[in-house]
């Protein structure tokens, strides 16, 4: 029987093999439990330009699988059942580590394994999960007997690298779970962001009408209660940023700056914006807009890396400051299954990631339809939609809200619906979701072209997309946390069995407002669930200040 709201290492492993069906000549090389080499690569798509050079360094991550999966699934369960007696009661980075992390041993034999065959160790996790190398292309070559090739982007006018043929670790007797750093295929990039001279229906309270960060703490909480104290929230971000620029947002808009911005590069990355680094865009307004929506936080703390996504969670889940996560940028991974490991330590020590669900509209529309908008349909993650806001005045409550026509959304292409989504009522024939995989998103908030940030040294209006909601959502779980906290209450964890619970609840419209206008091209917004809006947006002090749970 499916876990509540995560699929088992066997599904993993089921979607892997699924996927190596078209590599049938490289099956029988496969000795990692996920997928490595693309499709387009494996059925001869994209021309092969040449071999890497034999001394290119590239940096990689190996990934050890977790233990005990089955266990950590019945437990996950109960951790999110207020029927159980575990009910919330989140596990540490060491308790997690010593239940179902990988043994010492195992991770000492990959150490051995890799210094054996000429690569260098930069780094190692407290979980036992990850452990970072570098080493030239001749040394990888052997050590996962396969060879790497630069080949011709199918979409972009860029060459990528590649492994042709899935790894093999030449006489390791460990297995391991994933190698990050093997290709270049997708690079993360921020979800769509837009700008548009239009300003929506202008009632926020910034230059013409744009919309302040501000203005979401008035819309949608309206209290004054809550600020966030006491919590910490994480942003994903793969590119630098400059204080000043968010210094400057808050000077523009005559608001106070007390939160500590903390920046943490995964691996070495420069933490500031300059040289190579064209634009703090994304990390700028994702930092502004966190504030905002939550004036009084402890800290916000930026996690940094060049292209490493499992560099960034693996940190953010070992040093376990940050419960509130947020993550507005996508990609395509190899394997869509590759980072559930460290999403399931998210879900055991009660952190919450949110992420924008991406900028295309319904997900299979265009050639870019289906592409980059991972990690939003995973099964792990709260995924967050877009819509149109309009106040009653500028900067004042909430007064009627559609959906953004570009908000993504739709059916995931590899991952099985998870036991939160299929309860009776959740997918319905009006929504057109699936009830066989995962529906996205989970939520929304506002997202239009219509708001006021500060990057590059300037400020600027008519911008919006998902991407402002994951920082927005994600200061508002640091507000109910801070109610938790203060009722005596535990940390609100993996929030999407608590919405889903919340959606199909007599008092669904006091937790959050039913977004029904609007469309994203293929799915429209419903009574109830739907696929561009979600749940919808938060309604008010009540789902602040109730603490959203009764436990």
């Amino acid at each position: 029987m499916r876990t509540e709201f995560t699929r088992s290492i066997g599904h993993a492993l089921l979607c892997s093999l699924m996927l190596l069906i078209a590599a049938a000549s490289t099956a029988a090389a496969q000795s990692l439990l996920t997928r490595h080499v693309r499709t387009e690569v494996v059925s001869g798509e994209v021309s092969l330009m040449g071999l890497l050079p034999a001394s290119q360094s590239l940096r990689l991550d190996i990934a050890l699988p977790l233990r005990n999966q089955s266990e950590l699934d019945d437990l996950l369960q109960k951790l999110y059942d207020p029927q159980s007696p575990l009910f919330h009661q989140f596990l540490s980075v060491a308790e997690f580590t010593a239940q179902f992390g990988p043994t010492q041993e195992d991770y000492a034999a990959v150490m051995r394994f890799a210094e054996r065959h000429g690569l260098t160790i930069t780094g190692t996790s407290p979980n036992r999960m990850i452990l970072n190398v570098t080493g030239p292309v001749a040394n990888i070559e052997r050590a996962f007997q396969v060879t790497m090739g630069s080949y011709q982007h199918p979409t972009e006018p860029r060459t990528f690298f590649s492994p042709d043929r899935e790894p093999s670790p030449a006489g390791l007797a460990v297995p391991l779970w994933h190698i990050t750093g093997l290709d270049d295929f997708s690079i993360p990039h921020p979800a769509s962001l837009r700008q548009s001279e239009a300003t929506g229906h202008a009632t926020g309270s910034g230059p013409s009408g744009n919309f302040l960060g501000s203005d979401m703490r008035a819309a949608y909480y309206g209290g004054s209660v809550l600020t966030g104290a006491g919590q910490s929230v994480g942003l994903a971000e793969f590119g630098g940023y400059n204080m000043s620029d968010v210094e400057a947002y808050f000077t523009a808009v005559g608001q106070p700056l007390k939160v500590p911005v903390n920046g943490i590069s995964t691996d070495g990355s420069p933490l500031t914006c300059t040289g190579t680094c064209t634009t703090d865009l994304e990390p700028a307004l994702d930092i502004e807009e966190v504030i905002s929506m939550a004036p009084g936080l402890s800290q916000v703390r930026v996690y940094v890396a060049r292209a490493s996504d499992v560099d960034i969670f693996n940190q953010m889940a070992t040093d376990n400051i940050s419960n509130s996560l947020s993550c507005s940028w996508g990609w395509s991974p190899p394997d869509p299954s590759s980072d559930d490991p460290i999403f399931a330590e998210f879900a055991a020590q009660g952190q919450t990631l949110l992420v924008a669900s991406g900028d295309n509209g319904a997900y299979g529309k265009g050639a870019l339809g289906t592409m980059n908008i991972y990690p939003a349909f995973d099964d792990y993650i709260t995924a967050v939609g877009a819509t149109v806001l309009t106040t009653k005045s500028a900067g004042g409550a909430w007064k009627s809200e559609t959906a953004w026509s570009d908000s993504g959304g739709g059916i995931a292409p590899s991952i099985l619906i998870p036991g939160y989504q299929q309860t009776a009522g959740v997918i319905t024939k009006a929504n057109g979701g699936s009830l066989i995989m995962r529906n996205s998103p989970d939520v929304a908030i506002e997202g239009n072209t219509d708001n006021y940030i500060c990057f590059n040294g300037s400020c600027a209006g008519g911008w919006g997309g998902t991407s402002f909601g994951a920082p927005r959502w994600a200061g508002a779980v640091a507000l109910i946390n801070e109610q938790r906290a203060t009722n005596g209450k535990s940390l609100v964890g993996f929030f999407n069995p608590a919405i889903y619970a919340y959606g199909l609840n007599p008092e669904y419209s006091s937790f959050f407002h039913d977004i029904t206008t609007g469309s994203n091209g293929k799915y429209s917004a419903e009574v109830g669930y739907d696929l561009v809006t979600g749940w919808g947006s938060p309604n008010g002090q009540f789902v602040f200040e109730s603490s959203l749970h009764s436990h």
